[in-house]
């Protein structure tokens, strides 16, 4: 079965920047973007072990006679064919529930929210659950389009940070593009991530691609984030935890996304490796 992304489509310009992300993420990984358009403010979403609820604002509905058009538009630009969803089920008469068994979910960093808020240093807190909750890994695209050619993998040693670096390494396999590490030591030594990586027979792979891993000697911050390239789609873990921690929801993650403008894949505690 091909792999899917889920794409909620909003017919505004910073809307138009979102879908023109997800398209380009779909055309890296040979991946069918599915659209859905809303036609009400709310939707749900059905995980394991959770509902979510999605509350969008106004501007998710605007100009629905265009909004067909408009996305159809952007796919045939770049040589993609979009697969509009029809919600089936609904929980009320103005509550459809959306399926959750896609591959990848595409999001704005908040998708419950006015503009003005969208942007670095804030996540919405909708996204936040469905991160925590999906079986999927989450894209939370930059404010505007930005074209990835480079993948780093933010790597913490824990579960949840393999998880992402397995992620990371799929991506680099199929579209060839240079893979690079990036871990904060807080004074750890770096051989006890390598020795976790060789641990997991991953150091294969990573020499076979020739991956280059920086260290950092301190804990993430503003001024080490300044190596991350920033045509770089950064893959990383969240609410993880384990002997060397990993990237979470909390301090260093929220430094991360409020610092780079970078396009996050995140993989959260629910994350099934493979999908």
């Amino acid at each position: 079965m091909e792999a899917r992304l889920l794409h909620i489509f909003r017919n505004t310009p910073l809307g138009r920047e979102t879908l023109m992300q997800s398209i380009h993420f779909c055309k890296q990984m040979g991946v069918t973007p599915v659209v859905y358009i809303p036609a009400f403010i709310k939707f749900l979403m059905y995980f394991e072990n959770d509902v979510v609820q999605v509350d969008l604002d106004a501007s998710y509905l605007t100009s629905p006679d265009t909004a067909v058009d408009r996305v159809s538009g952007l796919m045939v630009e770049y040589g993609l064919e979009a697969g509009f969803l029809t919600p089936r089920n609904f929980t009320a008469s103005t509550l459809p529930d959306i399926p959750s068994d896609f591959d990848f979910m595409s999001c704005p960093r908040s998708i419950s929210d006015l503009s003005s808020k969208i942007g670095l240093g804030y996540i919405g807190p909708r996204v936040r659950r469905i991160v925590r909750s999906a079986r999927f890994p989450v894209l939370l695209t930059s404010p505007v389009y930005k074209p990835w050619t480079i993948i780093a993998v933010f790597f913490g040693g824990s579960v949840n940070a393999f998880k992402a670096l397995n992620l990371g390494l799929r991506i680099q396999r199929k579209t060839g593009m240079p893979l690079r590490l990036f871990t904060g030591t807080e004074g750890k030594h770096s051989d006890a991530y390598r020795e976790a990586v060789r641990e997991q027979g991953l150091d294969k792979a990573l020499r076979q691609c020739g991956a280059e891993w920086h260290f950092w000697e301190r804990d993430v911050d503003e001024e080490n984030l300044y190596d991350v390239p920033h045509d770089a789609l950064v893959v990383l873990g969240a609410f993880g935890h384990g002997l060397i921690r990993d990237f979470v929801f909390g301090s260093t993650m929220e430094k991360v996304q409020s610092v780079i403008s970078n396009n996050l894949l995140i993989v959260g505690p629910a994350y099934a490796a493979g999908r």
